[in-house]
């Protein structure tokens, strides 16, 4: 069930929210868990039932390692603390390799060794890496001290609370339980309600409008890269790289918009991260999230930046290196991570030697390094990969250009594709497009959707959020929206 759906806005949502509250008004607090447990497990299930078995295993093992660690602090019993926490990330971990990479390095070491080991294919469940890496920044949490859950209903709760479930944000047990145990959140709250709706509309416009349309243009230019000319890559690399965008900022928009009607804040999983300046400035708006865990259970535990400059270059280097094979198991995300690593590496040489760059310079040459990497994280292959590049810088000549039919877009329909028998080909056909890219741009520009939201709601800005909502529920029911790109993950 996506967010971005008729049965989701209409039905699932609608019902949830109303049974919530009136069990809460009813102080049925423990019903009202429950119910909001069921239906994340019912909205999770509705993917594939198959999936459940194993969420819920997992949440029962996690459950039982951290209740030990956290009381294990009570007979300050140090050595069984930390044979439990090693067994916890272990079978996360193993549950995670299993799933996602089993298949990927079988097919590596057949490739090195000239074996033929044969491993069925692995559907890999929905979510796995989000409710791991929150599983294990439980048990880290509770080897620390810092929790004190024995409620196996509570913990489940945290663990599935549907608008974080599927693509985050990585949440910490502190940041959601104390929410959900306040009084004062056991009652709607129309502010809430409000913004919660308005937030929601805007990352649904963002995802079915915005998102899936560049899907369109970025899908074809990677499927037919060969034949891509000077503008058809521009328009391929800048349209994947603007998907990406305003699909996990519609995501994002839209999960915290859902848990506000139930008064949760959701932590800002992101930050208009294209404003970026440098590359570090990107990783703290990027998947906010994500670069807390990365920072805290991986560069840190690495050593951080405590020792030398040699040492600490490594432990950034492996760590996005180990962030980019979190995204999935092939070796373009591996080399998408290792060129982050190393633009943070030579960054932090750049900051320590002095230099510093005009701001729109800064802006240009981040903006850039991220559209280009974004490439490698898209491709089939490194070929593709350097192949767009090529065009790009207009090293590759090119003797064919793809067309991109303009009816593949639900909001414009048949007639636009007349545009392609209008204008001749090279440039002009990419007119649509490159109008669609100055566009985006320009709304990344502006506000974000958190401070549009925080910001005073005027009689205009209301009525224009309404209007966004009606042109995407009218464009989602006359098109097949995709997948949130985020849930491959």
């Amino acid at each position: 069930m996506l967010f971005s759906s008729w049965q989701f806005i209409f039905v699932f949502l609608p019902i949830v929210f109303f049974v919530y509250f009136l069990l809460t008004k009813q102080k049925m607090i423990i019903g009202s868990k429950m119910w909001l447990v069921t239906a994340s497990l019912f909205f999770y299930g509705y993917w594939d039932i198959n999936y459940l078995p194993l969420i819920l295993g997992s949440l029962a093992v996690n459950f039982a390692l951290g209740t030990g660690l956290s009381q294990s602090h009570l007979h300050n019993n140090r050595i069984n603390r930390k044979v439990s926490l090693t067994i916890g990330i272990v079978i996360n971990l193993s549950l995670l390799a299993y799933f996602k990479y089993a298949v990927f390095f079988v097919e590596n070491i057949n490739a090195v060794i000239s074996l033929n080991l044969n491993l069925q294919n692995i559907a890999l469940p929905l979510a796995i890496s989000f409710f791991t890496f929150q599983q294990i920044a439980y048990l880290v949490d509770s080897y620390k001290g810092q929790t004190s859950e024995y409620d196996l209903l509570n913990y489940m709760l945290f663990v599935t609370f549907f608008p974080q479930l599927v693509a985050g944000p990585i949440v910490h047990h502190n940041e959601m339980m104390s929410q959900f145990q306040s009084k004062w959140n056991w009652l709607p709250k129309y502010k809430n309600i409000l913004s919660g709706v308005l937030l929601f509309s805007i990352g649904l416009f963002k995802k079915v409008v915005i998102a899936d349309t560049f899907s369109i243009w970025a899908d074809a230019g990677f499927a037919n890269s060969i034949a891509l000319d000077f503008w058809g890559a521009w328009v391929t690399s800048l349209s994947y790289t603007f998907q990406l965008y305003f699909d996990f900022s519609g995501y994002c928009d839209m999960a915290i918009g859902a848990a506000l009607l139930f008064n949760i804040r959701l932590p800002i999983n992101f930050n208009s991260p294209y404003k970026s300046l440098d590359i570090q400035d990107f990783w703290r708006r990027w998947h906010i999230t994500l670069g807390r865990f990365l920072r805290d259970y991986i560069y840190i535990p690495l050593g951080g930046n405590k020792n030398k400059n040699i040492s600490t270059y490594s432990n950034l280097f492996i760590t996005f290196l180990l962030g980019g094979l979190w995204h999935g198991a092939s070796w373009m995300f591996v080399i998408w991570g290792a060129l982050h690593g190393s633009a943070l590496v030579i960054h932090r040489m750049w900051r320590m030697a002095g230099g510093k760059l005009p701001k729109m310079l800064a802006w240009f040459v981040t903006f850039n390094f991220i559209n280009l990497t974004w490439i490698f994280f898209r491709a089939d292959n490194i070929g593709s990969a350097i192949g767009i590049i090529k065009r790009m810088l207009g090293l590759t000549p090119t003797y064919d250009v793809i067309d991109i039919p303009t009816s593949s877009i639900a909001w414009l329909g048949y007639n636009a594709d007349l545009l392609l028998y209008i204008f001749p080909n090279g440039l002009v056909p990419h007119i649509m497009s490159f109008v669609f890219i100055i566009f985006s741009f320009f709304i990344i520009s502006r506000q974000n959707s958190l401070e549009m939201i925080d910001s005073k709601l005027s009689l205009t800005k209301s009525v224009s959020l309404a209007l966004l909502f009606s042109i995407s529920i009218y464009v989602m029911t006359t098109s097949s929206s995709s997948a949130f790109l985020y849930f491959n993950f």
